[in-house]
């Protein structure tokens, strides 16, 4: 019993070394992580970043169904990408579920703003889009 007592004791003593004090405060979360993840600078490329080394692919995008949208949305934030420009720091998306995330048929969504398919039945061979479908020239090659 007295083995028992002191191994509470000593586990007591550790977790209220190792836990912080704000864990439980919103659930099973640490409270001051909120704080934490505030207080991280956001850093995104901008457009004009974007632009200057990729203007012939903003050219070709510039009368496609996603010329308005940011190339934030499919390449992530992309300073990395801006700061050292290799293929291998930028994000480039795509697969069915990537896509789907817009595309996918949802009757809440508008028809007339986004196309959309049914990525359960589209083209199902198909295992990513771009096999048919170029982001930034949307119908070119197809029939």
């Amino acid at each position: 019993m007295l083995l028992f007592v002191v191994f509470i004791g000593v586990f007591l003593i550790i977790r209220s070394i190792l836990v912080p004090d704000t864990f439980g405060q919103y659930g099973h979360y640490r409270g001051e992580s909120l704080e934490d993840n505030a207080s991280e600078k956001l850093v995104f490329a901008e457009a004009e970043d974007c632009k200057a080394c990729h203007d012939d692919i903003l050219g070709k995008l510039q009368n496609e169904m996603h010329s308005g949208l940011s190339c934030l949305i499919c390449h992530g934030p992309g300073r990395a990408h801006v700061e050292d420009p290799q293929l291998g720091n930028i994000t480039k998306e795509s697969g069915r579920e990537f896509c789907g995330r817009c595309h996918n048929y949802h009757p809440a969504k508008s028809t007339d703003v986004i196309f959309q398919v049914d990525i359960l039945t589209h083209h199902t061979e198909k295992t990513d889009c771009i096999e048919c479908h170029n982001p930034h020239s949307l119908w070119e090659g197809m029939e």
